[in-house]
């Protein structure tokens, strides 16, 4: 009965360490530095577009419409 039981604890206690050892193997980080993990997320972050401008009009239409203001004015105390 002592000899079963002892088995069975050994048996528990190696389980739990093959359980411990997998749980710090999955807290292990792939980057040696912070400046390896950024550099790794902004290339990530640019694969997907994130860095892009916006491809807004609205900077083109104010440009044209005060050159147009400057223009009339010009023209009208001319």
């Amino acid at each position: 009965m002592i000899i079963a039981r002892n088995h069975n604890v050994q048996t528990a206690l190696k389980a739990l360490e093959t359980a411990a050892a997998s749980a710090r193997g999955g807290f292990a980080c792939i980057f040696a530095t912070s400046d390896e993990y950024e550099t790794a997320l902004i290339s990530e972050r640019r694969a997907q577009g994130r860095y892009d401008q916006p491809r807004s009009r609205w900077a083109i239409i104010m440009f044209v419409g005060c050159l147009l203001m400057v223009i009339g004015a010009v023209l009208l105390f001319y």
